[in-house]
């Protein structure tokens, strides 16, 4: 069983770039598809990206263009870059990672039974 621990978020400006990591442990993201989903208040949690094992990777209309997901060779890390940050961006964010079924990189929450304690990006106008 993989644990998840997110680190990165932050309080930026509209405009501005944060990177998020996620370590995992009792296993490698070479196991799993893995995925970063966010959450703002009152808003249910949504998918952003999502990467497979063999590195096929599914990004929510929202954030293409702007957001890159990757994992380090090792899979010990999983990494969202986010550029542009918009103030709807804003939320806390998770890493999470499944691996019943892993085929493709799934944005639906209910695919993932692992989860990071996640990590909260603030974004001002």
């Amino acid at each position: 069983q993989v644990q998840l621990v997110e680190s990165g978020g932050d309080s930026v400006q509209a405009g501005g770039s944060l990177r998020l990591s996620c370590t995992a442990s009792g296993s490698s993201y070479n196991s799993y598809c893995a995925g970063w989903f966010r959450q703002a208040p009152g808003k249910k949690r949504e998918g952003v990206a999502a990467i497979g094992r063999d590195g096929y990777i599914t990004y929510a209309e929202s954030v293409k263009g702007r957001f890159t997901i990757s994992k380090d060779r090792p899979g010990n890390t999983l990494y969202l870059q986010m550029n542009s940050l918009k103030p709807e961006d804003a939320g806390m964010y998770y890493c999470a990672a499944y691996r019943v079924e892993c085929y493709s990189a799934s944005l639906s929450r209910s695919q993932y039974p692992y989860w990071g304690q996640g990590t909260q990006v603030t974004v001002s106008p």
